[in-house]
């Protein structure tokens, strides 16, 4: 078959999101019959099965997983050009979007990119929600527009933009009774710790590199996000390891101090990432562009 009807890739774009036939059809406004025999001839088409039916509906073959991206982006542009709508405008928008980000953006991003969208998009309304093992399947979704943060889980699959680069600092109350200024690599190995198990910080790689440093610390608590880490070390005289960024703007709130690690912590990207379905929408464009204008090349806090 040297031809693809534009039907019959909306039947494929459908039957991946929905993993059924009939759904799709539904959704499409067709009769199962004529999705099913849409189906059958892109199957001749690319001459692979690209659904099998399982427990859980129709799941895509290995190849339909490998051409899925591509053939989303295409019809995205070919819905756009054939719809003909107008432009996003964000200054008569009313459109939500949801972005998907780390405990730490919440902090240091939002505040800023709500103050922007306030004077230049008043009728935009964000919504988040906080980075989990779904956020992948949910960006391919549509049920989340944007993800924010370092998600090297995303780095396949996804489009992603470097924001901006960031590093680790020490985190301590402002009169640490034992720490001033500097911090020994023989002092941090002695001072009790607290850690922050929270996803898509980039904070996994601080322990492997303190391991690697030979450096054993004393974990007196493990917290599941940074919410509330500045008040935990202004009242007492724990050590935490913190984004520069988010120590940044603790010490503007809490009596803490930043001191620099007694050795070299990796630096790490903050990344915006997308889905290729969503690569050409207008609005999902104008929020990335957003929020590189924003964040993009320096410090959020700056």
């Amino acid at each position: 078959m040297a031809k693809l009807d534009l039907e019959w890739l909306k039947v494929f774009d459908a039957v991946y999101a929905t993993a059924s036939v009939s759904k799709a059809a539904d959704q499409l406004g067709m009769a199962q019959a004529a999705a099913s025999t849409a189906l059958n001839k892109l199957r001749t088409h690319f001459g692979d099965r690209l659904f099998e039916r399982t427990a859980i509906g129709m799941q895509p073959t290995p190849y339909a997983q490998k051409i899925q991206p591509r053939l989303r982006e295409a019809l995205g542009h070919l819905e756009l050009a054939l719809a003909g709508r107008e432009a996003f405008e964000p200054a008569r928008a009313t459109r939500r979007f949801r972005i998907c980000l780390t405990d730490i953006s919440e902090v240091v991003l939002l505040p800023r990119l709500l103050a922007h969208l306030q004077l230049n998009a008043p009728g935009v309304q964000i919504e988040t929600e906080i980075v989990s093992a779904s956020s992948a399947r949910r960006l391919e979704d549509g049920e989340v527009d944007l993800a924010v943060g370092f998600m090297p889980q995303l780095d396949a699959g996804f489009y992603g933009q470097t924001l901006f680069r960031q590093n680790f600092v020490c985190l301590v109350a402002k009169d640490h009774p034992r720490i001033g200024l500097k911090l020994s690599k023989k002092g941090f190995a002695a001072e009790s710790h607290a850690t922050v198990a929270s996803s898509g910080t980039g904070h996994a790689i601080v322990d492997k590199t303190i391991a690697k440093a030979g450096v054993t610390r004393k974990v007196a608590v493990r917290l599941s996000s940074f919410l509330g880490v500045a008040r935990i070390v202004a009242q007492t005289e724990l050590v935490v390891i913190v984004p520069r960024i988010l120590g940044e703007v603790l010490a503007t709130q809490e009596p803490v101090k930043l001191v620099e690690p007694p050795f070299a912590l990796p630096h790490y990207a903050v990344k915006q990432h997308w889905h290729a379905r969503f690569h050409a929408d207008d609005g999902n464009i104008w929020l990335r562009r957003t929020m590189a204008q924003l964040f993009g090349g320096r410090s959020p806090a700056a």
